[in-house]
């Protein structure tokens, strides 16, 4: 009997119904009950990884501290777990693909014709149990990317059979996620989309376990009823999943309809302890009653799709919470701030952050906001191209040296300020090759982020190809552009400041990778925190001026 316990979950009728937060949400209850828990996701496309996609195309990449570019589901993962995931939690058929080809180049078949089935497949099933067979986990949510009956998502069905059969029953179940749709010309919620998607899932050889209706409406007990007879799962497996106000109430969602229940008594497993979630309550309970509002503008290149930003903001709920104060984030595409709508777009605002991404397009835009920001001492937060930003700014601005820039942009710039790192001046792959994941950070005392932080020894996530030039940091500093963060290994300048500003800070690293509900990021808090004194100031300002 296998130590571990397997729990795939699949989508049918539509994409975008929520796999990750079923997945996450049914996770966080399993831990809160004492389980160890990890969630892996597994994506049909054939890139290696997200890295070299565009945000447009497949939302943020999300960075592991083991350096992984990621799907960013995993964030959803560690938001709600508090738990680190790694390479192993996210594979993609190009991974597969480039492994059972560099296994085929070295011989390892022994001269056999290489088929999808078995060595795809098998492939498959070993990317899947690598966490459960490190014995660090008693139960492996995976998450299959896609819908059932998707061409590119066959391979990941068969390995599912496969592998249900090889570990025997009560060790491994399938839960469905599907939508019940509601057709408003009929006044009623129809099965039939449900019915199908089960059917294409029972003619690969796998029978759903658990049905979770995604619905708009309460299903009626006749409808699951309907449902349990028509798709062949027990009725108490029938899970509504009707849509929340904020992602952080599926679990208490699932736990009212007893998915967790349902899933360890079909794993064999003890149901007794009851799921632990006074401090995720207490969090929701903050984020729902805030004393305060502010609001932030978020200036990016991808602002039209709001999951190229997730884990920023995510990231803002956290802190907002924490703060007791709602953060409303104004997204604002910074290739349409100029001199004529920068004072319309941001005078108003409580803050800004200057968000990450990579090319030239709405680079001015966005160093004419931090120019406002600097000037008008509005709390100003820079993340990765952000905080490039704020160097090219006052460089030019305060130092006088008004052609630099970064030579990810002008090559032939005369004041290189953000150069490219030295080891990445002979890479030509795009692909993995940016520095990425964990490194650490020193921080100088007496600076906001010793504040924030309250340690001087820090480790944050990466992913970038340009840095600091340190060959400029002496005139900087001098000119009241502070360096209150240095990797401690590699001597780059990871983050900056500017003392005499309320809270003026950028980072290379990325610090929204790190938030969770558990353990709010404290830049995040910090910034807010410097966001509402601003906003109160203005607001005390504008009375006393009337």
């Amino acid at each position: 009997m296998a130590n571990t316990k397997y729990v795939f979950v699949t989508g049918g009728v539509s994409s975008s119904l929520g796999k990750g937060i079923i997945a996450a949400s049914l996770a966080k209850l399993l831990q809160a009950r004492g389980y160890r828990v990890t969630i892996q996701k597994l994506d049909p496309y054939i890139n290696v990884d997200p890295g070299t996609l565009n945000p447009y195309e497949h939302g943020e990449c999300y960075v592991t501290d083991d350096g992984a570019e990621t799907d960013l589901d995993l964030g959803h993962y560690e938001r709600f777990l508090n738990t680190p995931t790694s390479q192993a939690n996210n594979v993609t058929t190009g991974r597969i693909y480039q492994s059972v080809i560099e296994k085929e180049r070295r011989g390892e078949f022994l001269g056999k014709t290489v088929q999808v089935v078995p060595h795809i497949t098998n492939e498959i099933k070993e990317r899947i149990q690598i966490l459960g067979k490190s014995g660090n986990y008693d139960i492996v949510i995976t998450e299959i990317g896609g819908t059932v009956g998707d061409i590119e998502s066959l391979p990941y069905i068969e390995a599912v059979r496969q592998l249900k059969w090889e570990l025997g029953d009560n060790n491994a179940l399938v839960i469905h996620l599907t939508l019940i749709p509601y057709l408003s010309a009929a006044g009623e919620l129809k099965t039939k989309p449900t019915q199908h998607s089960v059917k294409t899932l029972m003619e690969s050889g796998i029978k759903a376990d658990i049905l979770v209706c995604r619905t708009e409406h309460k299903l009626s007990d006749d409808l699951r009823r309907k449902l349990a007879l028509f798709c062949n799962v027990k009725q108490e497996a029938v899970i509504e999943s009707i849509d929340a106000s904020t992602i952080y109430d599926v679990p208490n969602l699932m736990l009212e309809e007893g998915l967790d229940t349902v899933v360890l008594t079909q794993l064999v497993l003890r149901d007794d302890n009851t799921p632990d979630l006074e401090n995720w309550n207490n969090f929701l309970k903050r984020h729902k009653n805030p004393k305060y509002e502010i609001t932030v503008g978020l200036i990016g290149k991808y602002v039209e799709l709001q999951d190229s930003y997730k884990s920023i903001l995510e990231a803002f709920i956290h802190a907002g919470a924490e703060n007791e104060v709602k953060v409303n984030v104004v997204s604002i595409h910074s290739e349409f701030i100029d001199d004529e709508t920068i004072e319309k777009k941001i005078a108003h605002l409580d803050g800004i952050l200057v968000a990450p991404g990579f090319g030239e397009r709405g680079i001015e835009g966005k160093i004419k906001a931090v120019r406002f920001a600097r000037e008008n001492k509005l709390p100003f937060f820079g993340i990765c191209l952000g905080m490039q930003m704020a160097v090219i700014e006052y460089s030019r601005n305060v130092l006088g040296l008004k052609g630099a820039c970064s030579v990810e942009v002008d090559e032939n710039t005369l004041d290189p300020v953000i150069d490219i790192m030295e080891e990445q001046k002979s890479i030509t792959d795009m692909g993995g090759t940016m520095r990425l994941g964990a490194w650490d950070c020193e921080l100088i005392g007496e600076s906001k982020v010793f504040e924030a932080y309250g340690e001087s020894l820090i480790s944050e996530r990466h992913r970038h190809r340009y840095e600091y030039n340190n060959k400029y940091k002496d005139q900087l500093e001098a000119a009241g552009l502070r360096t209150t963060g240095i990797n401690p290994k590699t001597g780059l300048v990871e983050i900056i400041e500017i003392p005499d500003h309320p809270w003026f800070v950028g980072v290379q690293y990325h610090p929204e990778y790190k938030s969770t509900v558990a353990n709010p990021h404290p830049l995040f808090i910090a910034f807010v925190k410097a966001a509402v004194a601003y906003s109160k100031r203005s607001k005390s300002a504008k009375v006393s001026q009337g």
